[in-house]
């Protein structure tokens, strides 16, 4: 199944093929994030070779390899060296080869003899032969941390690197047949941008039956996923734990974080670096304007979508994970704080819909960086503005039913606590707006109202 908006990724690989000669290309990203369904595109209409390798010995991939190359009429060793395998998948066709080689950090853990043998396939004219050798993996952290140290001075030889990053908003729910919007953002709120993840929730329950069946109930894929998401990418996944237990308790700071932990601080630092190489942990720090020092200094949070839900419901209630039923864990646990957890995830969704008007040119300027401000006293959910020019502030309420005049001039009060002189005010909800604020937007013509239906 294809997914939109992948045409920036399926364009760079065009790019690489369309090259003379022959390439090795790096392609990564987390599982179900779509590299296949990227891949399949690509390879449509090309000529091509698949292999996905096993964790397992140099001896036994190979002889797996060579198995599955008999069986298709090859004519291999039983236990072929790479050079035999290598010139079985290549050939004098005029147009150039697509070779993949699936979770190849299973050769290059096992192997000191696979990644020169490559280079020779792809920079040694194999056969006289033009190939592009696409190295795949769902190893995140080992392609960014480990791979160039274990390969040395042959990375050289790699012709580039393409990671696979999770769909935006929009992009996501376009797989997404809901048509009420709001349990669309709650859904996101949950899955996150993983396309392979929303295919366990099914489009026709409700949020809260897609909880209970398809999360808190035991033997079911998203029941321990978070936990595997984890432990595929980490060590020492007990650290870990705790960390992101601890930020989705409300301690987003380092110093909260090492009165919480007990941990030093320098081991913190070093542990929150790998959650964030590996997407599952961001620092937020505020937008600035130049000349201003007034915002706070910035905070963690936990940025993978399903592992913030985990630590924020399963992980701290295991004990009644087990002894409660998953509607009766769903109505203690998660009911009373649901729309407090979706609140961050709804000004996502604004952010991407002021993002997709900014690229269209419906707004009355276009800004060139968008972030949110949090001081001492208050915060603004969304700053946008242009560099040293116009300013945008908005305000996302996902939680009360009414947004008041009131919590519009409480947004003017941070901004002028922020620094900010807002050209142009937009208010976000998911209820309705006061009568005195309706009349405001009326009046004045930078203020904008927009409903969760608008979005």
């Amino acid at each position: 199944m294809s997914f939109i908006n992948r045409s920036k990724e399926l364009k760079y690989l065009d790019t690489y093929y369309e090259r003379t000669g022959s390439q090795i290309f790096v392609m990564y990203g987390a599982k179900g994030i779509g590299k296949q369904a990227i891949l399949t595109d690509f390879i449509a209409d090309k000529p091509y070779y698949y292999y996905k390798a096993r964790p397992a010995s140099e001896r036994e991939q190979l002889y797996q390899w060579a198995k599955e190359l008999n069986a298709n009429q090859a004519k291999v060793p039983k236990h072929p060296q790479y050079d035999d395998i290598f010139s079985a998948i290549t050939d004098k066709s005029k147009r150039k080869k697509v070779i993949v080689i699936d979770e190849f950090q299973f050769f290059i853990k096992n192997s000191s003899a696979f990644i020169g043998k490559l280079v020779e396939l792809a920079h040694g004219q194999w056969n006289k032969s033009q190939v592009m050798v696409i190295l795949l993996s769902s190893q995140v952290g080992w392609v960014e941390n480990s791979l160039v140290g274990k390969i040395g001075e042959q990375a050289y030889e790699l012709s580039g690197f393409l990671k696979i990053k999770e769909l935006g908003f929009y992009d996501i729910t376009s797989i997404n047949h809901r048509a009420n919007i709001r349990e669309t953002i709650e859904a996101y709120a949950i899955l996150g941008g993983n396309p392979g993840i929303w295919k366990h929730f099914d489009d026709k329950l409700s949020i809260e039956k897609n909880i209970c069946q398809n999360i808190l109930t035991p033997h079911v894929f998203l029941h321990h996923h978070a936990e595997r998401i984890v432990a595929d990418e980490l060590r020492e996944t007990g650290i870990y734990n705790t960390i992101l237990a601890a930020i989705a308790e409300g301690n987003h700071r380092l110093n909260d974080l090492y009165q919480h932990t007990g941990f030093s601080r320098a081991k913190i630092s070093v542990y929150l670096k790998n959650l964030m190489e590996l997407g599952l942990v961001e620092k937020v720090f505020s937008y600035e304007i130049e000349g201003n020092d007034k915002a706070g200094k910035g905070y963690y949070r936990i940025s993978n979508h399903f592992v913030h839900f985990h630590f924020t419901y399963l992980y701290p209630y295991q004990s009644d994970l087990q002894r409660l039923t998953p509607v009766e864990f769903y109505k203690k646990y998660i009911l009373p704080t649901f729309k407090s957890y979706v609140t961050h995830y709804f000004k996502l969704a604004c952010i991407a819909r002021l993002e997709k008007w900014n690229r269209e040119g419906a707004l009355p300027f276009k800004f060139e960086q968008c972030g949110e401000w949090s001081g001492k006293v208050g915060m603004i959910d969304i700053v946008a503005g242009e560099a040293g020019g116009k300013i945008l502030i908005a305000l996302c309420n996902w939680e009360k039913p009414l947004l008041t005049y009131d919590d519009y001039e409480w947004l003017l009060f941070c901004a002028e606590k922020a620094g900010f002189s807002a050209d142009y005010i937009y208010l976000f909800t998911a209820g309705r707006f006061d009568e005195k604020l309706d009349l405001e937007a009326k009046v004045k013509q930078n203020i904008r109202l927009i409903g969760v239906n608008d979005l």
